[in-house]
């Protein structure tokens, strides 16, 4: 096809076929680039023939752009898989079409001249050892129309015309997931609109736990079960669903979206790596949500470093006594039962000598929030993602079951827990699109209804443009999330791309509160507007799960295999 025949929406002409096949020819020349910056790391980094991790953190600034040139090479892909899709279903229409091009116009754009890691970083490639050749495959037609033609501002004005005119729909443009995943994000958007979102301004404000209503509410719509076996049960459904539903649930409140997260980690322990006793026992009340259980494994001085953790754990006949200190631990207070991860070799100096435990307490009450004799907690005041607490805790020889050693094998923990997080990244990259989403559903609103100069805010461009980015770049990060999802419901290796879509999708949201904000104006900045409350959750997603640096660390890493 020539150049002059291929055809970009500039106002509301369409022509299918050409948009495709456009993006579809630039993938070649993106995915080049990422082989060229593969192979220049792939030198810069190795000696003896071997990646060195010594010369990754040496050279991190170049393993980092290559985890985020890797991302935006397969959120590309899967944008296109997209396209495809909805085109075979006959969805693919013209708010389709224009996420699309606006997507492939931008990401290209940042390819060649630099990919933002965050507002203050940005990564290109001559960070990578690469000059501008790297880029040869880009003076082809088709790239070359699309990072000219692709992100106009006419083309961003008109997919916010369609915005405002589909207002009743759930998302901006069709998913492309099946009829029943939709039939479930429609159950969870209601019950957001009707339960949550109403009341979170004000669970924010006053710093409140969620309801326990509202957590008996979602027991009865199955989510602490969700992905639970049907003989264990739970509702045997896939990590697809998980997502959909920490995805509405997120946008509603990323508190009420967190709290299945919990269960999903301990759950995901349990399945993964417990004896079939511990499932027994476990799994069903986990799914019913009899029992509430909470994540303890970060301590003061480790961060991301837990193969450094100090808490021990010394067996005392068949038990254990636990000592030691955890910090940043969610929904701490009122759960049942602690999934710990603590040191039963002492003479280990990393990951080999801990293990994961399944350590019981008493759910406290206000007065009193930890009841358990060996263990005393303080809370960590916070910003946002304030739903459920956070906590600093404190053990001194508290009692453990020995039944309760997850798997009846002591030094397996930080291995059971590396299982556990394809899982917990998917799931978080959700939430991250649900806070994403949450912005620009208050931002839209606002945009509509502020009068400035005789006109709504959504008529000047720059308002309009940053909507259409959110919107562009929410079903980015939605298709690389839905994709890992996909992946992991086949049973494939998926913590590369689980990974790539956390990492994506927290600086999504991020950018998306920020912009929101923006948009609000100073009154963005009052505490009485939804928009100052979801800008302090997103900030929590670039760093919970796996911090954005560790996280392109780890990319960088499996990139380079």
């Amino acid at each position: 096809m020539a150049p002059d025949e291929w055809k970009i929406v500039m106002a509301d002409s369409i022509i299918l076929e050409d948009i495709l096949a456009l993006t579809g020819a630039a993938m070649a020349p993106v995915e080049a680039v990422l082989q060229a910056a593969k192979d220049s790391l792939t030198t810069m980094v190795s000696e003896e023939g071997r990646v060195s991790g010594r010369l990754i953190e040496q050279h991190q600034t170049a393993a980092h752009g290559l985890a985020w040139l890797a991302t935006y090479v397969e959120a590309l892909r899967q944008m296109q898989n997209w396209a495809n899709r909805l085109q075979g279903q006959g969805n693919f229409g013209e708010a389709e079409q224009l996420i699309l091009q606006i997507a492939f116009g931008e990401y290209l754009h940042h390819i060649a001249g630099g990919i933002p890691m965050n507002q203050g970083e940005t990564v290109r490639l001559q960070e990578m050892g690469l000059g501008w050749g790297a880029l040869g495959g880009f003076q082809c037609d088709e790239v070359q129309t699309l990072m000219a033609q692709g992100n106009t501002q006419a083309a961003r004005t008109r997919l916010v015309a369609l915005m405002q005119e589909h207002n009743a729909d759930i998302t901006v443009g069709a998913t492309g997931l099946e009829d029943e995943l939709e039939m479930i994000r429609a159950q969870f958007r209601r019950f957001a609109v009707e339960k949550v979102e109403p009341y979170a301004q004000g669970w924010h404000l006053k710093d409140e736990l969620i309801p326990m209503e509202i957590i008996e509410e979602l027991a009865e719509m199955g989510v602490f079960g969700l992905t639970i076996p049907e003989e264990f049960g739970g509702f045997g459904l896939s990590k697809a669903s998980m997502v959909v539903v920490s995805e509405e649930l997120s946008r509603g409140y990323i508190g009420v979206g967190s709290l299945g997260t919990r269960s999903e980690i301990a759950a995901e322990l349990i399945i993964c790596g417990g004896t079939d006793a511990q499932k027994e026992q476990w799994l069903p009340k986990l799914a019913s949500a009899e029992i509430l259980p909470t994540a303890v494994f970060t301590e003061p001085n480790t961060g991301s470093d837990l193969g450094s953790l100090r808490t021990r754990a010394v067996k005392e006949g068949e038990d254990y006594r636990i000592t030691g200190n955890k910090t940043w631990i969610t929904h701490a207070a009122r759960t049942h039962v602690m999934t710990l991860l603590a040191r039963t070799d002492p003479d280990s100096k990393d990951h080999r000598g801990l293990s994961m435990f399944l350590a019981e307490k008493t759910p406290g009450s206000e007065a009193d929030p930890f009841p358990t004799e060996g263990m005393s907690g303080t809370e960590i005041e916070v910003l946002g993602y304030r739903g459920m607490k956070e906590y600093e805790l404190g053990f001194d020889n508290f009692p453990v079951k020995g039944d309760n050693l997850l798997g009846g094998v002591e030094g397996k923990g930080f291995k059971q827990l590396m299982e556990t997080f394809e899982s917990a990244r998917i799931q978080t990259a959700a939430r991250a699109i649900g806070v994403a989403q949450s912005a620009l559903d208050v931002a839209l609103q606002y945009a509509i209804d502020r009068q400035q100069f005789g006109k709504p805010l959504i008529e000047f461009p720059r308002v309009s443009g940053k909507l259409a980015m959110m919107a562009v770049e929410i079903m980015i990060a939605r298709q690389l999330t839905y994709f890992s999802a996909w992946e992991k419901d086949h049973g494939q290796r998926c913590d590369l791309e689980a990974g790539m879509a956390k990492l994506l999708g927290a600086r999504v949201a991020w950018a998306a509160a920020d912009n929101g904000l923006q948009i609000h104006g100073g009154n963005g900045f009052a505490t009485e507007y939804k928009i100052s409350r979801i800008l302090c959750d997103a900030r929590i997603l670039n760093i919970f799960e796996g911090a954005a640096e560790i996280q392109a660390t780890v990319i960088a890493r499996r990139v380079l295999g």
